[in-house]
């Protein structure tokens, strides 16, 4: 049975407690990694990226460019650093380019 919140609670605690009791979590991470990607990295990545997926705390980015893939091979450290800033949590520990 949910639990019954008092009429004085604020609608973000209400969401929490939506989110944690319904597991709405992982679906939320999901959308907020995609959207971090696309405003982090720009236009101009953001042309060659096909598709970006978070499967647990693996990000998983497919390019069209084999040159852009491997320029960013070298800065794995310096996206999850950024993104997770972005994030404000610690969401991504390791990136795949696809």
């Amino acid at each position: 049975m949910a639990k019954r919140l008092s009429n004085q609670s604020s609608i973000g605690d209400i969401l929490k407690e939506i989110i944690q009791t319904n597991h709405l979590d992982k679906g939320l991470n999901q959308i907020s990694v995609a959207d971090a990607w696309k405003n982090l990295m720009g236009n101009g990545v953001n042309t060659y990226t096909k598709d970006v997926i978070l499967k647990g705390s693996t990000l998983y980015v497919q390019l069209t460019s084999a040159v852009l893939r491997e320029e960013l091979s070298y800065g794995k450290d310096k996206i999850i650093k950024m993104i997770n800033e972005e994030l404000g949590s610690e969401i991504i520990k390791d990136v795949v380019l696809r």
